[in-house]
Parts: structure tokens; sequence; C-alpha cells
């Protein structure tokens, strides 16, 4: 076995696919986004998670405004 040690040109980031998605997706609920970033999302995230957090993301949205229109309707 060799000794030698191991020398790493770049040091390790941590993807978050998750949470870049969760990003994404409210920029596209605000409709603002750079081209370049968007260029850059598209190595990082895959489409499973973009449409997981945007159904989780509109499911939360349409329950939010259900809430909204109770309380105004209700006083």
């Amino acid at each position: 076995m060799s000794s030698e040690p191991v020398v790493m040109d770049k040091p390790l980031t941590v993807k978050r696919p998750l949470w870049r998605s969760v990003v994404v997706v409210s920029w596209s609920f605000i409709g603002i986004r750079k081209n370049s970033e968007f260029q850059e999302d598209l190595t990082h995230i895959t489409p499973l998670y973009i449409l997981g957090v945007g159904f989780v993301a509109g499911l939360l949205f349409v329950i939010g405004l259900i809430v909204l229109v109770n309380l105004v309707v209700a006083k």
C-alpha cells in the first residue's frame, strides 16, 4: 500500500439540490431569473426535484389562499 498523500485541487462542495430547487421554484413564482443562474441550475438539479418542490409550493399557495379567504369571509 502506498502512503502518498492525496492532493485535491478543488475544495469539496456540498451540493444541495433540494434547497436549490426550492430557490428556483421561488424565483419562478415571482417571475424574475437571470439566464446565467438558470444555466447553472440546469447542471445542479434534476427535473424530479423541480416537479416535487413545484407541486408542494403550488399546494401550499392554494391552501394559503383558501385560509386567507376563509379568514376574510368569517369577519
